[in-house]
């Protein structure tokens, strides 16, 4: 092969991994800083978020961050009480998925699976059974389903009838700066409840909406799921 050749296959060969290297900074720069996915594998977030479900999540909703970090560069926006937020946890760093049931200066307690905020407890509406008809029929007939309504926001919770959890706590502050994190399956979430206040620094961004669903695996999709809003 001639010298000459051998230059030109040389700076094609470059020219290529230079555009590739660009193509995967500007993708994987669009997942840090501005959008991207979360998988579901627990049942913490139940009837709301269903394991299996793949959630958009919105990282400019609150602020703009530099790309791969944590970091604020701008910020319009903050999480509000009914939010469901990603975010770190603040114990072992794990992406979690919670809703925002209190923020910076909040009063919160809880007493008997009852939220207490800001001096008020919050209401409680018993929902049907057949109502929550996307879960398993072992799950719906082993909780107690009801409409949480948050000061701004009503949403659908669960309760086991079996299974033993943290339901109640004496009043505390959220700390300026901080959150307090809850799953709407009251029963089977480790939440703020164990690993305390969230920063505002940790929190990723707010999920949106189901993207897709699947039932176990891609072959068993959950059509009905398929880009549904989330409330």
């Amino acid at each position: 092969m001639s010298e000459n050749w051998s230059r030109k296959l040389k700076l094609i060969y470059r020219s290529w991994v230079f555009s590739f290297v660009v193509a995967m900074l500007v993708a994987t720069s669009f997942k840090s800083a501005i959008a991207d996915w979360n998988d579901i594998p627990t049942g913490s977030m139940e009837p709301t978020i269903l394991v299996g479900d793949r959630v958009v999540v919105n990282k400019l909703a609150y602020d703009l961050k530099i790309p791969y970090t944590t970091t604020h560069l701008l910020q319009w926006s903050d999480p509000k009480r009914g939010d469901i937020v990603v975010f770190f946890s603040p114990k072992d760093g794990q992406r979690l998925i919670k809703r925002v049931v209190a923020v910076p200066g909040d009063t919160i307690a809880m007493e008997s699976n009852r939220l207490y905020i800001n001096g008020q407890f919050m209401e409680y509406v018993s929902m049907e059974v057949e109502a929550i008809d996307q879960l398993e029929p072992a799950h719906q007939s082993n909780h107690f389903f009801f409409s949480e309504n948050l000061p701004g926001k009503t949403h659908t919770v669960m309760f086991s009838a079996t299974r033993a959890s943290l339901k109640r706590f004496a009043p505390i502050v959220v700390p300026q700066g901080s959150y307090f994190m809850m799953g709407d399956n009251r029963d089977n979430s480790a939440d703020s409840r164990y690993f305390g206040f969230v920063e505002r620094k940790q929190i990723v961004g707010r999920a949106t909406r189901v993207g897709i669903s699947r039932q176990g695996s891609f072959l068993q999709p959950r059509w009905y799921r398929f880009f549904k809003k989330l409330t």
